[in-house]
């Protein structure tokens, strides 16, 4: 029927398709901003979550900082080889060496502080670097590594 009418009265029949888009404007429009509502909601949920640290973690800290962290329950991941853990390590901290940090970093807590120590605070910062750009923007390195922790009198097995 509405083919028929076109082709009989195409004149009439563009002015019914332009009364029509103008009637059903004002639900397009509600519709549309209902859309931009849902969307832009979407995208604010998940500002708060807990994978973006409230607080901006400075690049570095130092062992006085680190230690106050530890004390708080702060998690540290040691980035010594095996053999220096061996040797001497922070209790309660996770062994991964900077050699295999960037293939297990999976392995780490998303979302909470990292504090990356090892013995002099070279390759603390090398590991700290691994987590930034593995998303893990939460990470600090320890300047002055085991040795200055260890020469303050802090935790040591």
């Amino acid at each position: 029927i509405v083919e028929a009418k076109m082709s009989k009265y195409p004149t009439q029949y563009k002015k019914l398709q332009v009364l029509t888009l103008r009637r059903s404007q004002p639900w397009l429009w509600v519709a549309l901003l209902l859309i931009l509502l849902a969307v832009s909601s979407l995208g604010l949920a998940g500002c708060g979550t807990a994978s973006a640290p409230a607080v901006a973690v400075p690049a570095t800290i130092t062992v006085d900082e680190a230690y106050e962290k530890y004390q708080q329950g702060v998690f540290f991941l040691d980035v010594r080889t095996q053999e220096e853990w061996d040797d001497y390590h922070a209790p309660n901290s996770t062994l991964i060496p900077l050699d295999q940090l960037s293939s297990r970093v999976g392995e780490l807590p998303q979302g909470e502080e990292i504090v990356v120590v090892c013995r002099s605070g070279n390759r603390s910062q090398q590991g700290r670097d691994i987590l930034r750009s593995n998303g893990l923007e939460a990470s600090t390195s320890m300047a002055g590594g085991l040795k200055e922790w260890r020469a303050a009198g802090y935790p040591i097995e």
